[in-house]
């Protein structure tokens, strides 16, 4: 098969690991011709490239900025975005009969593109649901409900569906909202498609996490919390400083933040306010340098805001369980992400705001250390059956293997 994926987000480095990358390989390797559309930001000052890296093609477009840019920058560039996608098709890929069309959420704004693959080639299609936008926006106060701009994403948004002939969302929750939101989506077409990384061996010495924790004066026999991941609006941060602030007394923890966003200056601030000698923040690191910091790690944090009303489920989870680290989450009520830790043994959950119920399940880890074992064992088990590429690609597979074969 020729498969067309468009995307937002994609390395040049087709082997660098990631949720898009792995999946993409995991087409190849079963034989398949992957073609990849995505942009080159730029503040990349990067020019259009065609490239052909390990059997993949990987078509990058000279764009706009979406990411790190002002707002007016970002809407304009989302709202155009379709036009590169489907400049990128004429240009690049005229000649091409594609039989499957994927693409990830976000953006939404992928309809004249995959109308006209779907018109020219009598292509398939499948959208990986990762956000569900306008609403969203909504939530986080970004956008006013029934606006002018809120009604016209929508729209945007249930055409996207409409001309989707399957919709992978990441949990059972998210199938849920979709239908319950979108009545006149078949419940045929939608279904569970989660998150998927390709499991690769990450066993390290102690030898070699002495080294790690030396490099970043990572104390010995204290329980190691690590938050990686963004750090904006949708995360939650000010919750995640009331954690930091009512746990720098306390010598048996020490607390790792890494990553970047439009919050982190507010954690800085904290930091410099406080001195505290059991928190360390880094801005967002080098992937392989990050990778080693889940490894030394004993339990992975995530966070989102209590707002939300769609349900989201951060990929971040996925490094969490991969390396064994059992999880503690703080969210809203609506995402199923903690439901499913609890369900399977590898996390507590708490509301986000509830600083109470969070820090008695810090104290759950601290009291009964071999239940950072036991959990962390679960969540590799529940990782490996549920959350491969493999997994991922099967689901999809499905529903052409015997119509285009």
């Amino acid at each position: 098969m020729n498969i067309l994926f468009l995307t937002l987000v994609i390395s040049d480095d087709i082997n660098e690991r990631g949720i898009y990358n792995d999946l993409m390989r995991k087409f190849r390797d079963e034989g398949h011709n992957v073609f990849i559309i995505s942009p080159n930001e730029r503040r990349l000052k990067k020019k259009s490239s065609f490239l052909r890296i390990d059997g993949i093609t990987i078509i990058k477009m000279k764009w706009l900025n979406i990411q790190k840019c002002s707002t007016i920058e970002k809407g304009i560039s989302t709202l155009l975005l379709d036009f590169m996608f489907l400049w990128g098709i004429v240009k690049y890929l005229s000649e091409i009969k594609f039989d499957l069309i994927i693409y990830s959420t976000p953006p939404i704004t992928f309809e004249k593109s995959v109308k006209y693959i779907k018109k020219r080639n009598s292509t398939k299609s499948y959208l990986l649901l990762k956000d569900i936008f306008p609403q969203n926006a909504v939530d986080m106060g970004l956008i006013r409900k029934n606006s002018l701009m809120h009604n016209y994403f929508r729209k945007k948004e249930k055409v996207l569906y409409e001309i989707s002939d399957y919709i992978g969302c990441m949990s059972p929750a998210n199938v849920q909202y979709l239908l319950k939101n979108n009545k006149s989506l078949s419940p045929n077409k939608v279904e569970v498609n989660p998150n998927s990384l390709a499991p690769v061996n990450s066993a390290v010495s102690p030898q070699q996490l002495e080294k790690i924790k030396n490099k970043f004066n990572i104390p010995e026999n204290r329980l190691i919390l690590l938050y990686g991941g963004n750090l904006g609006i949708p995360q939650g941060i000010d919750f995640l400083i009331q954690v930091l602030d009512s746990n720098k007394q306390n010598d048996d923890l020490f607390l790792i933040i890494v990553g970047s966003g439009t919050e982190f200056s507010k954690l800085l601030h904290w930091s410099n306010q406080n001195n505290s000698n059991n928190c360390l923040i880094l801005n967002q690191l080098p992937k392989t340098e990050y990778d080693n910091i889940v490894k030394v790690a004993d339990v992975g944090l995530i966070f989102l805001d209590k707002r939300f009303t769609i349900p989201n489920f951060p990929s971040r989870l996925l490094s969490y369980l991969e390396n064994e680290k059992p999880v503690l989450l703080a969210t809203d009520i609506v995402t199923d992400i903690g439901r499913l830790a609890e369900k399977n043994n590898f996390g507590f959950w708490s509301q986000s705001g509830n600083l109470n119920d969070f820090n008695k399940n810090i104290e759950k880890l601290l009291k009964d250390k071999s239940l950072c074992k036991q959990m962390g064992d679960h969540g590799y088990k529940y990782f490996i059956q549920n959350f491969t590429a493999a997994h991922s690609y099967n689901i999809i597979m499905n529903h052409f293997e015997q119509k285009i074969f």
